[in-house]
């Protein structure tokens, strides 16, 4: 019988726990997850779990739940106590819902800290409550056997009838040649590498999707507590993996840079894989909305990207105040920052209020829903990308993919992204980034000549190509089945990305 492919997706979960809106690894995992969904044979291979940390294994999990964590995150964007899921455990009490919306007015290093605490003592009053409860069932097996069938009929009336029926069906139906893929971003699991040992114990082979190695390469750009703990994951759980993804060539290479730094040899290939060209709202799953916070179409330019030290909203900040000092305020368009602030960015949050948003001329639009940014790039006049470090890029493919001229940082893998349709800026240079931006403000009639090349030349990459460049790495029955459906063979073989 063929391998069955079991995905981890406990990181979306745990990313839920305090992040009211998804970033790009939850929106390329998701992506991933429901093109593989599509796939000949998906029901019969196709299985998503989560952790049982009592019982320090896995366990199945109904699509359903996956799907409805990640349509509150990028439709709605509600605090993830107010999160409900089918089969799952229902709203807080108010006391504890205030004491979560504490948590997130901290700063993102203390939150990181608390929740730490929080899902530690968690974990520990679950294993107790576990142990009492086994205690009791052995005492009282009558009314426990009772209770055992009145659970796995709610538990089978929630559950697809294809899915498995109880919490132990991970270990039951799993067996040596199958697959346990990871999309995602486990690393906060304080011994993840445990967890894969005991399944490669078992025979299971183990598959890892890397997106970068920024905490280890460029550790200045992250926080302390994140640098640690990354580094413990990555270097417990690398030795154990029997594939490799990378979401770039740029990536791949990085990840042989840093074994040859080490001094360890890779334990097996590194493969980039073609990324999906976009997602959410730009893949037309929801309707543009206006929003009140929003600035009118045609008046801005635009960089989609969490705030934070890394993507350089700082060099775009300088920009405009050079701007702002050489012209008059109505000939530059303004400055618009969309997406959730992060770490390291104290500084510039400060200046921005110092100069009251530059004047009105800069607009931070935190947390835009899906269909906010849809609108966002719709009516953008240009986007900018001027990361230091990117795995990949997907701000720079999805303005692209909606036929939006962006400048982007010649950095890492953003080239990739971007091919020769994106033009290019040095995001340690004041002065060229400031050339490249006032080339484009001050020509709208070649504005229009790239937006139509883009319009014309643009190739985007369906998620059917990334799904199906892994599972033909993997030699999975379902790749062949996806080949023979749809003739993308070449595309994914040859790791191709925008052109």
């Amino acid at each position: 019988m063929a391998a069955k492919l079991w995905i981890d997706v406990e990181d979306l979960f745990e990313y839920a726990r305090v992040n009211a809106r998804p970033s790009g690894i939850q929106r390329l995992a998701f992506e991933i997850y429901k093109a593989l969904r599509v796939r000949p044979g998906a029901s019969e291979y196709l299985r998503f779990v989560r952790h049982d940390p009592p019982r320090d294994t896995f366990r199945v999990i109904p699509w359903a739940e996956v799907d409805a964590l990640f349509t509150e995150l990028a439709e709605t964007g509600p605090e993830p106590s107010q999160i409900v899921l089918p089969g799952a455990i229902l709203p807080h009490p108010p006391a504890r819902q205030f004491v979560r919306k504490l948590v997130h007015r901290l700063s993102p290093a203390l939150r990181t800290l608390v929740i730490d605490a929080m899902l530690t003592q968690a974990t520990a009053l679950h294993a107790w409550g576990r142990l009492f409860g086994a205690l009791a069932r052995g005492l009282v097996s009558g009314l426990s056997g009772l209770f055992g069938k009145r659970n796995r009929a709610a538990q089978k009336q929630a559950l697809p009838a294809t899915a498995p029926e109880c919490r132990d069906a991970f270990d039951r139906a799993s067996s040596a040649g199958d697959i346990l893929l990871v999309l995602g971003s486990p690393w906060s699991h304080p011994d993840y590498a445990r967890l894969v040992r005991a399944q490669r114990v078992r025979g299971l082979k183990f598959a890892l999707l890397v997106y970068d190695l920024i905490p280890l390469r460029h550790p200045e750009w992250c926080e302390r507590g994140l640098v640690r703990i990354f580094r413990a994951w990555f270097e417990s759980i690398f030795p154990l993996c029997d594939h490799v993804f990378a979401i770039s060539q740029a990536t791949a290479a990085d990840i042989a840079r840093y074994a040859a730094d080490r001094g360890a040899q890779p334990t097996c290939p590194v493969t980039p894989i073609p990324i999906g060209t976009s997602f959410g709202a730009a893949a037309g799953s929801v309707p543009a909305i206006r929003t009140q916070r929003l600035p009118q179409p045609g008046s801005y330019a635009l960089i989609v990207s969490t705030i934070e030290a890394r993507k350089n909203h700082l060099l775009l900040f300088r920009v405009w105040r050079r701007l702002m000092e050489e012209r008059p305020a109505d000939s530059i368009p303004t400055l618009v920052f969309a997406g959730r602030i992060g770490w390291l960015v104290d500084d510039l949050m400060r200046q921005i209020a110092n100069t009251n948003n530059l004047n009105g001329k800069l607009v931070i639009v935190e947390n835009p829903t899906d269909a906010e940014l849809l609108s966002l790039y719709e009516g953008c006049q240009f986007t900018m990308f001027p990361s230091f470090f990117e795995g990949w890029g997907l701000p720079v493919t999805e303005s692209l993919a909606l036929g939006k001229a962006c400048l982007t940082s010649d950095r890492t893998s953003l080239p990739e992204a971007g091919g020769d349709l994106a033009r290019r800026l040095d995001p340690d240079n004041l002065q060229d980034a400031y050339r490249a931006i006032r080339e484009v403000i001050d020509d709208p009639a070649g504005l229009a000549r790239w937006e139509a090349q883009i319009k014309r030349d643009f190739k985007p990459i369906p998620w059917s190509a990334t799904a199906d460049a892994l599972l033909s790495t993997l030699k999975h029955p379902m790749a062949a089945a996806a080949e023979e459906e749809n003739d993308i063979t070449p595309l994914v073989r040859s790791g191709a990305g925008a052109r």
